[in-house]
């Protein structure tokens, strides 16, 4: 088990990133509302809105569907090629689906933003390793952990092809943050470990992806000085496997999951009540900052 813990959070520049990271989030999860299967029009229309903000950033789109329920579904790709070492890949994802009956703000709007958010700033910066920026379909219930899961279609067309993903950051439920004392709560064997306030972003992995998870810590606290939280554990532990991430292991990728801790933090998750209301923006901000560095790390080899 690797365990680490940085200071005290600071104040810095948000970079005009809360903006557009509330813009995206109150249109996924505000304008649009509950995404998924048995509402389709609402699905598709997420992956339209999507797609169109990853090309007015000038990237590469390009849509990978299936059927599952009797619906078209896709997930929705966009490539930054990378220079010297463009046959590896950095995989930045996060899925768009919303549960039945919630809007999913923080679960998943928040990551999805930070996906779109990550895209424009890195795009016309190419790096030695290609990035490829995906919001997957599925990932909620009944979807989760099956085969028509859109992250594990996707991860297993990438193995079959033979394609080279060095690095998956799956962005999963990362948008609120309570400085209350007993706002945090943990799986019962790391119950112990970490503090009772939840005012930072934890970052996940199993123990095979114990390295990236020490390069992404390290790059993030390179630039910012926002707390976090990060462990390296066994797969089983409950939460550990709980978003895209997951698919990436069973197709042999080093992933890790950067979150608020969900159901551990959150009181809205998974409800009618999980609205945009419930962010904090400025927050969500700071951790974007420290993720650009860790993904320009991560894609210079």
């Amino acid at each position: 088990m690797a365990i680490e813990q940085n200071g005290p959070r600071g104040v810095e520049p948000e970079r005009n990133g809360a903006d557009a990271l509330r813009h995206d989030v109150q249109t996924l999860a505000g304008t649009i509302g509950e995404r998924n299967v048995w509402r389709p029009a609402a699905l598709a229309l997420a992956a339209t809105y999507i797609a169109n903000r990853f090309c007015s950033a000038g990237l590469d789109v390009r849509a990978q569907t299936y059927e599952a329920a009797g619906q078209r579904v896709e997930n929705i790709e966009a490539v930054l090629p990378g220079t010297s070492k463009g046959q590896e890949a950095v995989v930045v994802g996060a899925h768009y689906d919303s549960v039945r009956g919630s809007p999913g703000a923080n679960d998943n709007a928040t990551g999805v933003a930070a996906v779109l958010e990550l895209g424009r700033r890195l795009a016309g910066r190419p790096h030695p390793r290609t990035v490829r920026f995906v919001a997957f379909v599925n990932e909620e219930p009944p979807f989760f952990q099956t085969p028509l899961m859109g992250s594990l279609v996707y991860a297993r067309a990438a193995r079959e092809r033979g394609d080279r993903v060095v690095a998956m950051l799956s962005l999963e439920t990362m948008g609120y943050y309570s400085d209350a004392r007993n706002s945090q709560k943990y799986p019962a064997p790391i119950a112990n470990l970490y503090p009772d306030t939840g005012d930072f972003i934890g970052f996940v992995s199993n123990l095979q992806s114990a390295r990236l998870l020490l390069r992404t810590r390290r790059a993030f606290r390179a630039r910012t000085s926002f707390p976090f939280r990060s462990a390296a554990v066994p797969a089983s532990i409950p939460g550990v496997g709980w978003s895209d991430h997951w698919s990436f292991w069973q197709a042999g990728y080093p992933a890790v999951m950067v979150t608020d801790t969900a159901p551990y933090r959150y009181p809205w998750y998974h409800t009618a009540h999980d609205t945009p209301d419930k962010i904090s923006f400025d927050r969500l901000a700071q951790v974007v900052n420290g993720l650009e560095n860790v993904v320009t790390v991560l894609a210079g080899g």
